[in-house]
């Protein structure tokens, strides 16, 4: 909601728009707002803060200006899905779409083994399930060939 009010504000500023209609700096205001998150100095008792920016998309459009803008600077992303969450899975996290770039390096060689394969086979499941889906959609005669 931020990137929409700035893109707003800055289109009545008559400020140039760029890609989508987001003004240039909006890559640059991101990154700032991020890096806000925090690395605490070590004479403040050291530690960081984790942001988790929530990113609404338009129709689970991954590919649009602000979603890929966030995604470049984090260290991954968790993508739910709405139509996961009417199927009754909850957490609605489309794994396919959901990335960690820390995560393999924070697990153990079993833990890597294990989430690899279901990873796969949970891939393998919903392009399966997929062309079930359009096999139940032919008429009986296309069904029979």
């Amino acid at each position: 909601k931020q990137a929409v009010a700035y893109r707003q504000m800055s289109l009545l500023l008559r400020r140039p728009p760029g890609r989508e209609a987001y003004p240039g700096d909006v890559f640059y205001l991101h990154s700032r707002l991020l890096e806000r998150a925090a690395k605490m100095s070590p004479a403040m008792g050291g530690g960081s803060l984790t942001a988790l920016p929530v990113i609404e998309t338009q129709a689970g459009d991954v590919s649009a200006y602000i979603p890929t803008n966030v995604i470049s600077i984090t260290d991954g992303q968790i993508f739910l899905e709405t139509e996961l969450f009417y199927k009754g899975i909850r957490p609605a996290i489309n794994v396919g779409l959901s990335v960690s770039r820390v995560g393999s390096a924070a697990q153990t060689k079993a833990m890597k083994q294990v989430a690899g394969s279901m990873k796969l086979e949970l891939a393998q499941y919903r392009e399966v399930a997929a062309f079930a889906q359009f096999g139940s959609d032919l008429d009986a005669a296309t069904q029979q060939l």
